[in-house]
C-alpha cells in the first residue's frame, strides 16, 4: 500500500466501458486508488510489472494474452495480489484461475459493497471467493474437473481453431503422432470420441473459452 495507507488498484478488462465503471465505482470508497486500467493481458503483465499495484482485478477473456496466462506471470512475480472479476464461472476457470495464482474471484454481478470488500481483503493477502466460485473451487479440487495438461490445453486451443493434425504440430513444434497421442489423452480425459465433442466438452467445462468474446 502506499505510504498513506491507499490500496492500489490496476484494472484489467477488455471492454472500455467496464473499465470506466469499474474505476468509477472504486474511487468513490475512501483509501481506495485505481493507478492504471488497460484492456488487455500483456499489456497487464507489464504495468503490473512498473506500478506493482496492490491489487489487480483482473477479466478471464483478455486478447494477445488470456487472463489465466497474466495471472501466472503476476502473481508469479510478485507484482500484485490478483483478484478475478469475470462473468465465467464454471469449474475450470474457477480452478485454473486459483492454481494459476489468483487471490480472490468474484463474478460481475456482485454488489459494490461485496467488490470493495473483496478488494481490501485481497490488500491484505486475504482470500475473497464468491459463494458460487467457491463451491465449483471445491468439486474442481476434488478432482471433478479433468486436469489436461498445459501441452494437452495447447493442442485443444489449435483443434478449437480448426486446426488439422498436421498443421497442430507444426504450429506447436511437434510431429503429428505426438499430436494424435494428446488427442488420445485429451478424449479419455474428457469421455469424449471426437475432436468436435472434445471441443464442446471442453468449453462446457471451462477448459476452454466460448467461442465468442462477448459477456
Amino acid at each position: 500500500m502506499s505510504a498513506a495507507g491507499d490500496v492500489r488498484i490496476l484494472v484489467v478488462d477488455d471492454h472500455p466501458i467496464v473499465r470506466e465503471g469499474l474505476r468509477a465505482v472504486l474511487e468513490r470508497e475512501p483509501g481506495l486508488t485505481v493507478e492504471a486500467d488497460c484492456g488487455s493481458g500483456l499489456e497487464a503483465v507489464r504495468l503490473a510489472e512498473r506500478l506493482r499495484p496492490d491489487v489487480v482485478l483482473m477479466d478471464l477473456r483478455l486478447p494477445d494474452l488470456d487472463g489465466i496466462a497474466a495471472i501466472e506471470r503476476i502473481a508469479g512475480r510478485g507484482h500484485g495480489a490478483v483478484l478475478v472479476l469475470t462473468s465465467y464461472d464454471t469449474d475450470g476457470d474457477v480452478v485454473r484461475a486459483v492454481a494459476a495464482g489468483a487471490i480472490g474471484y468474484l463474478l460481475k454481478g456482485c454488489s459494490r459493497e461485496e467488490l470493495t470488500s473483496a478488494v481490501r481483503t485481497a490488500a491484505r493477502g486475504g482470500t475473497a471467493i464468491a459463494a458460487p466460485a467457491a463451491t465449483r473451487l471445491i468439486r474442481g479440487m476434488r478432482g471433478d474437473v479433468p486436469r489436461l495438461t498445459a501441452r494437452e490445453l495447447d493442442v485443444l486451443r489449435c483443434i478449437a481453431r480448426g486446426l488439422s493434425n498436421p498443421e497442430t504440430g507444426r504450429e506447436l513444434f511437434v510431429s503429428e503422432a505426438t499430436v494424435k497421442s494428446h488427442l488420445m489423452r485429451i478424449f479419455d480425459k474428457l469421455g469424449v470420441k471426437d475432436r468436435t465433442a472434445a471441443v464442446t466438452e471442453a468449453i462446457a467445462r471451462g477448459l476452454l473459452p466460448p467461442p465468442t468474446a462477448g459477456r
